[in-house]
């Protein structure tokens, strides 16, 4: 009877772990409750290199939302972009949006670099103040092939 109990207390024990591991992995994916609701925001990039559908999108480093959509323009050949932000952030609607390395061998994030407006971008609103990703091969070539002609 003693070793049914501690089967059943080292079972449970392992259950709660495995719920707690779930709980942590939904988290850190962003499944959980992120505050409610979000609404859409849309910019037109040059380059979106790095960038796909679920890039964190983040305000002074914290994330506020994701990358919801990614198409080619076919007339302005540019990267048609939709982001989802938390409703609870305000963002002034002359804010800019740019795409961020987090280092040397990081990968990119989407930034908003906010404005000092007094009005808000409200649901649909295009952020038309944009940066694209700057690719590091050409930023090289262009830095090494520079100097060779002096």
């Amino acid at each position: 009877m003693a070793e049914n109990t501690t089967e059943v207390l080292v079972g449970g024990v392992v259950l709660a772990a495995a719920i707690g591991f779930a709980v942590y992995g939904a988290q850190v994916a962003g499944l959980g409750s992120s505050g409610g609701a979000s609404y859409p925001l849309t910019a037109s990039f040059r380059s979106l290199e790095g960038v796909n559908v679920g890039t964190d999108v983040r305000l002074a480093g914290v994330k506020i939302g994701t990358v919801t959509d990614v198409a080619l323009n076919p007339e302005t050949f540019r990267a048609d972009t939709v982001v989802s932000v938390r409703s609870n952030t305000q963002i002034p609607d002359d804010s800019a949006i740019v795409i961020s390395s987090e280092g040397l061998l990081g990968g990119n994030f989407v930034e908003i670099v906010p404005g000092g407006s007094p009005f808000y971008f409200e649901e649909g609103d295009e952020i038309t103040d944009t940066q694209g990703s700057v690719s590091l091969i050409s930023l090289l070539l262009k830095f090494v092939s520079g100097g060779e002609g002096e």
